[in-house]
């Protein structure tokens, strides 16, 4: 969300491409006790101006197994125009309504509601195009040496680990700005 304000304040500078990462690459079951446990982490988040609606784990939907469906299901709604509005919404089922995102029903929905075509994207979740995609993406990822999630790369160049706030994407841009200016050097 943070990003999504940077790149409105500054439209003729920032331009944001989103690539996949899996933090869980393989899938495994875990048991709900001990993910409940581990959502407890979403609390510092959930205080931070701008950083998204997060709840600990209340459902009794099962613990998501993988990140590789949802990082598909994220190609789907691209090929639909609809990947910033998927986005949010599948990250809202997951932080928020406490739903399982790597299974097909919870991401058909998530598509569903939003008013993506039915059809077109239970056609595209089967695509191994799409999670041949991922798999790519995030192997490029760790051959850059990224480990986690948020990783901004800011011009190709430049990794900026972890969720930074508003003040800090601002500077970055301002210096940015300077070296190219020459003012910078």
């Amino acid at each position: 969300m943070r990003l999504e304000q940077i790149v409105n304040e500054f439209p003729d500078t920032v331009a944001l491409t989103w690539r996949s990462f899996l933090l869980r690459p393989t899938a495994s079951v875990r048991s709900l006790e001990r993910f409940r446990s581990y959502t407890e982490s979403w609390r510092a988040p959930a205080t931070q101006p701008g950083g998204g609606r997060f709840r600990v784990w209340s459902s009794e939907e099962p613990a998501p197994s993988h990140s590789v469906p949802p990082q598909v299901a994220l190609k789907a709604a691209a090929r639909q125009g609809a990947f910033d509005a998927y986005h949010l919404a599948v990250m809202d089922a997951y932080f928020w309504d406490n739903r399982d995102v790597t299974a097909t029903d919870t991401l058909i929905d998530v598509a569903v509601r939003l008013g993506l075509d039915r059809a077109c994207f239970e056609t595209d979740l089967r695509d191994p195009s799409l999670e041949a995609e991922v798999l790519r993406e995030y192997t490029e990822a760790l051959e850059r040496g990224i480990s986690g999630v948020p990783t901004v790369v800011v011009d190709d160049e430049w990794q900026i680990p972890g969720a930074q706030d508003l003040v800090f994407y601002r500077r970055v841009i301002e210096r940015r700005r300077a070296l190219a200016s020459g003012e910078g050097s």
